[in-house]
């Protein structure tokens, strides 16, 4: 499968965003996804992820109630809708996939996943 991450650009302080990762290539229904980010001189940080129905989801802890992953597979596509965005938010946002023989399956290390997107920049200014 085939990731696009699409969405990023500059944003203030208290704004939202929402990102977008467009799969292609195969059933995406199949798949669970996630969402890293990695700023600059940081390691790669799990951000959120969602089961291959989209049934369940689990988010970092400094983007709950912020952060809300959610999918559409009839457009083979993953959302990261982000609210009240904050200087630390600012990174390379990335999206990830893997196929899933399990309904409800999540997984937040990097190294779970096998299909990476491109990575979409934004940064939000104070």
């Amino acid at each position: 499968v085939q990731l696009q991450a699409s969405g990023g650009g500059l944003v203030q302080a208290g704004g939202s965003l929402r990102l977008s990762c467009a799969a292609s290539g195969r059933t995406f229904s199949s798949y669970a996804a996630g969402w890293f980010r990695q700023a600059p001189g940081k390691e790669r940080e799990f951000v959120a992820a969602i089961s291959r129905g989209g049934g369940s989801t689990l988010y970092l802890d400094s983007v709950k109630g912020r952060f809300t992953i959610s999918r559409d597979n009839a457009k083979n596509t993953v959302y990261l809708q982000m609210n009240s965005l904050e200087p630390e938010d600012t990174a390379v946002y990335y999206c990830a996939a893997r196929r899933s023989i399990m309904t409800a399956q999540l997984m937040a290390t990097p190294r779970d996943y096998d299909y990476w997107g491109q990575g979409t920049r934004f940064t939000v200014s104070s």
